[in-house]
């Protein structure tokens, strides 16, 4: 005889999924409750003094030197790996 009783679990990763969708929706809301043609001053005023230039170079560069460091970790961790490997 089955039982229609669900386990404890299952109600877990329910919550669990719900949250999730939660904390990727909040986002979506707060975006859509902004005006659609606002432009923050900040912004405005780097583009006008050239500044906006500076922070894209320096985004660029730290995401290049984050880039390199991963590719530097990965080929670390295969030439490990290929050790272990041959050692057994």
């Amino acid at each position: 005889m089955k039982s229609n009783l669900r386990s404890p679990a299952s109600g877990v990763v329910i919550r669990q999924g719900l949250l999730v969708l939660l904390a990727l929706l909040l986002p979506l809301w707060q975006a859509a409750a902004q005006s659609p043609g606002a432009q923050p001053e900040m912004a405005e005023a780097m583009r006008q003094n050239g500044k906006i230039y500076v922070v894209v170079a320096v985004i660029a560069v730290v995401l290049a030197g984050l880039l390199l460091f991963l590719i530097s970790l990965d080929r670390k961790l295969s030439r490990l790996e290929k050790e272990v490997r041959d050692e057994q």
